[in-house]
C-alpha cells in the first residue's frame, strides 16, 4: 500500500515557516526603503546592512539548530525557541517603524544608531528560531515522507510571501502614497506581527510536538535500516565515512545551485533593464519574469514531492538542475541573438521555476535523511549555512563580473554553477527516499 502523509498536521507545522517568509518578504522590501528614504544612507551602506542577516545566519542557524537538538523542555525541543524567538522578534520589529516615523518628525542623531541596533537584535531574534522551526517538520515526519512534507512547507512559505504582498499592495497603492513626503509602515509591521503571533498560537496549541516526536522515534526504532549513523566503541553516534562524503558533496551542491539561482534572482531586473531596455516594474516589466518563475515553483511544489516519492530525491533534483541550466542557457542564447525581450522568455522562466522547485523541495530532506532524529536541528543548520553563504557571496561575485566584464556574463555564470552542481551531485550516494508501506506508519494513524 502507498505511504500516507498527515497533510493537516504538516500544514499546522508549516505555519511557523509561513510567518517567517511573510516577515522576510516585508524585511527585504521595506527596510531598504527606510534606510535610503528616511535615514538617507547611500546604496553601499544600505547594502552592507541588508547583507547582515545573511552573515549572522551563517553562525546563528547552525548554533541554535544544535542547541535546540539538546533542549529537553516539556513542550518539546523546538517550541521554546519558536515561542521566545517569535515574541522577541515581534517586539523589536514594532520598534522599527516607530523610529522611522520619529526620525522623519525630528531628525535626532541617536535615532539612526538606535534603529540599526534594534535591527541587529531583530535579526538575532529571528536567527534563534529559524532552524528550530524548520527542523520541526523532519522531527515529526518519517524519513520517506519528508519530500512530500517539505513540498507543503514550501507552499506554506509561499502563502506567507503572497499574503504579505497582497497586504502591502492594498495598504501602499500609488493612490495612497502619491505626493507624500513620508510613508509610515507601522500598520504594515503591525499586521505582519499579527500574522506571526497567530502562527505562533497555532503551533503552541495545535501541534503536540512531544507526542509527534515520540511517534517518529518509535518509527525510527522499528526501521533501523533507515539509519545511516553508527555507534563507536564509546557508544557515541557518528556518520560512516561514505555518508560523510555524501553529506559534504550534497552541501557543496546546495551552495552551487544557490550561487546560480540567486545571482539571476538578484540581478535579473537590472540585467533586463540594461540589456533589453525593459522597465523594472509594471505588467511588462522585468520583475514579471521573476514573478512567473515563482508561480511556476509554487504550482510544482506538491507534484515535485509526489515525483520524488516515485523516482527518488536525487533524480528529481538532477532533473531540476537540468531544467534551470536549460533556462539559463536559453536566456543567454536569446541575448546573443536579440537585444529585445521576447514573450517566449516567460515560458523559459516557468521552466526555471519548476526546476527550482524540484531542487528546493528535496534538498533539505536529503540533508536530514543522513542524521538521526537527535541531530536534525544541527543538520538543518548545516543546510542553511551553505545556502546562506552562497546567497551572501553570489550577488557580490556576479555583480563584479557584470561591472567589469559586462552584463552578458550573468546567464553563463548561472549556467556554469548549475553544471558544477550537477557534477557534485553525482558523488552523493546517500539521503535518497525509500518507499514505505502503511504498516510502517501504523504509529501515525491516530494523528
Amino acid at each position: 500500500m502507498k505511504e500516507k502523509l498527515k497533510t493537516r498536521q504538516t500544514i499546522l507545522v508549516g505555519c511557523a515557516f509561513l510567518s517567517i517568509c511573510a516577515f522576510w518578504q516585508m524585511y527585504n522590501n521595506v527596510i531598504p526603503l527606510i534606510l535610503t528614504n528616511t535615514f538617507h544612507l547611500n546604496e553601499t551602506w544600505s547594502g552592507v546592512i541588508m547583507a547582515a542577516d545573511n552573515v549572522l545566519a551563517l553562525f546563528l542557524l547552525p548554533l541554535f539548530g544544535g542547541i535546540s537538538d539538546r533542549c529537553k523542555a516539556k513542550m518539546g525541543r523546538r517550541k521554546p525557541f519558536i515561542l521566545f524567538g517569535t515574541i522577541a522578534a515581534v517586539v523589536f520589529m514594532l520598534l522599527l517603524p516607530l523610529l522611522d516615523d520619529s526620525y522623519f518628525a525630528s531628525a535626532d542623531k541617536w535615532k539612526p544608531v538606535a534603529f540599526i541596533v534594534i535591527l541587529g537584535l531583530l535579526l538575532i531574534a529571528m536567527g534563534t528560531y529559524r532552524s528550530p522551526a524548520v527542523a520541526l517538520m523532519p522531527d515529526v515526519t518519517p524519513k520517506p515522507l519528508r519530500s512530500k512534507a517539505n513540498a507543503i512547507i514550501n507552499l506554506m512559505g509561499a502563502v506567507g510571501g503572497v499574503l504579505y504582498l497582497i497586504i502591502a499592495t492594498v495598504l501602499y497603492s500609488e493612490a495612497r502614497t502619491a505626493g507624500k513626503d513620508h510613508v509610515s509602515y507601522f500598520l504594515l509591521f503591525t499586521i505582519v506581527a499579527g500574522i506571526m503571533l497567530v502562527a505562533l498560537l497555532i503551533i503552541m496549541t495545535m501541534v503536540d510536538e512531544p507526542a509527534l516526536a515520540e511517534k517518529e522515534r518509535a518509527y525510527e526504532k522499528a526501521h533501523p535500516e533507515d539509519q545511516l549513523s553508527e555507534t563507536d566503541s564509546q557508544g557515541n553516534e557518528k556518520l560512516p565515512a561514505p555518508v560523510k562524503k555524501s553529506l559534504g558533496f550534497l552541501l557543496v551542491s546546495v551552495s552551487l545551485w544557490f550561487i546560480a539561482y540567486n545571482a539571476v534572482e538578484t540581478w535579473f531586473t537590472t540585467y533586463a533593464n540594461k540589456v533589453w531596455d525593459m522597465p523594472l516594474g509594471g505588467s511588462g516589466g522585468a520583475s514579471l519574469c521573476l514573478t512567473i518563475a515563482t508561480v511556476g515553483a509554487i504550482v510544482t511544489y506538491i507534484p515535485t514531492g509526489v515525483l520524488a516519492g516515485k523516482i527518488g530525491r536525487k533524480k528529481t533534483i538532477l532533473i531540476g538542475i537540468v531544467l534551470i541550466f536549460a533556462g539559463f542557457l536559453t536566456s543567454f542564447i536569446h541575448t546573443c541573438l536579440s537585444d529585445h525581450f521576447s514573450p517566449v522568455l516567460y515560458a523559459v522562466f516557468v521552466i526555471i521555476g519548476i526546476g527550482w522547485a524540484m531542487i528546493n523541495v528535496n534538498s533539505l530532506p536529503m540533508v536530514v535523511e543522513m542524521c538521526k532524529g537527535s541531530d536534525i536541528g544541527v543538520f538543518t543548520g548545516y543546510y542553511y549555512t551553505f545556502s546562506m553563504a552562497a546567497q551572501t557571496v553570489t550577488p557580490v561575485l556576479a555583480g563584479f563580473l557584470l561591472n567589469h566584464i559586462g552584463y552578458s556574463t550573468l546567464f553563463p555564470y548561472a549556467a556554469v554553477f548549475s553544471v558544477l552542481a550537477f557534477i557534485t551531485m553525482q558523488f552523493v550516494k546517500h539521503g535518497d527516499s525509500r518507499l514505505i508501506t502503511s504498516k510502517g506508519l501504523e504509529v501515525f494513524e491516530d494523528l
